[in-house]
């Protein structure tokens, strides 16, 4: 008889020294192994949003995980599910990953009321990833609305660690009102680098709000970059792509070098399900990161 084996019963081949590559569909027989890992601290955002920074328990699989910019992870509560997430932290802290995770379904509602310690498992890392070595030399622009700041922050980190490779960075935000606006306790740190520009706006300003109100294409009025020297990361809900994307275009950037992530249309992760389906590609097997013309090509992408 078969033994059935635990998802945390991981195996380690003595013979496997390079990390396991997940982006491929010939490797999806890999992605049942799963890594035992620990809540060690939660940060409360909002009302819907916490970060999340978890370890391995395991040291040495840190070996093994490593991801970049605009990948993903299936993070599992025992007894509740699976769920997929983008990573929010950079990819060279090997102490911790760092996952925003927002309030909307079984899974995550028993993760806001999970406690330091509690346990997880995590799948991965899955994905297309944001080109940021194609970027180098380049400006940059990061365009995020909402909850899009939060896979938008581990590119965020790479340009801020490899500072020198890159020229002007602006990063463009945009929220419904001030109380949801994430991680405003790093707007400072950001704004203090040098030729890093950081713009926020809101729709519903409260009384306290001294900042710039309206959508955030708005902004894009006070940039002026040469298109051709120049890459765009937008990451936020559908609809706000066509709009910026667009805008972009219209200021000679072509759609090649604006990259957008699908993540929010995933479901399952792995393909199986069929529900990230858009055209003929898989947002979690093809996707999520896709740069704009592709996206326009796909039926219903947006």
């Amino acid at each position: 008889m078969k033994k059935i084996m635990h998802p945390y019963d991981i195996t380690h081949e003595t013979d496997m020294v390079e990390p396991l590559d997940y982006n491929r569909q010939s490797r999806l027989k890999d992605v049942d192994r799963s890594f035992k890992a620990e809540i060690t601290n939660i940060i409360r955002l909002t009302d819907m949003e916490k970060l999340f920074q978890i370890r391995m328990v395991d040291d040495n699989d840190w070996q093994r995980f490593t991801f970049l910019p605009g990948q993903f992870v299936m993070l599992e509560l025992p007894g509740y599910g699976e769920i997929p997430i983008s990573f929010s932290s950079s990819p060279t802290i090997k102490s911790t990953i760092e996952l925003c995770i927002r309030k909307t379904g079984k899974v995550t509602e028993a993760l806001h009321r999970a406690k330091r310690g509690g346990i997880v498992g995590l799948r991965g890392p899955f994905g297309t990833y944001f080109p940021m070595e194609q970027m180098k030399g380049h400006n940059i622009l990061l365009i995020a609305g909402g909850l899009g700041l939060a896979p938008l922050r581990a590119p965020i980190s790479y340009v801020i660690e490899n500072r020198a490779d890159f020229q002007n960075v602006n990063i463009l935000y945009g929220a419904r009102d001030p109380s949801n606006l994430l991680f405003d306790y790093q707007y400072e740190q950001w704004n203090r680098i040098d030729d890093i520009t950081l713009q926020v706006i809101v729709e519903n300003p409260n009384k306290a709000w001294t900042g710039p109100v309206g959508m955030i294409t708005k902004l894009l009025d006070d940039v002026t970059v040469p298109p051709d020297q120049t890459y765009a990361i937008v990451c936020g809900p559908p609809i706000m792509f066509k709009f910026v994307c667009n805008r972009l275009n219209a200021m000679g950037i072509p759609m090649q070098r604006m990259f957008v992530s699908l993540e929010r249309r995933m479901h399952c992760g792995m393909g199986k399900c069929c529900r990230c389906n858009i055209g003929s590609s898989y947002t979690c097997i093809d996707g999520p990161v896709f740069d704009f013309w592709t996206v326009m090509n796909l039926k219903e992408a947006i």
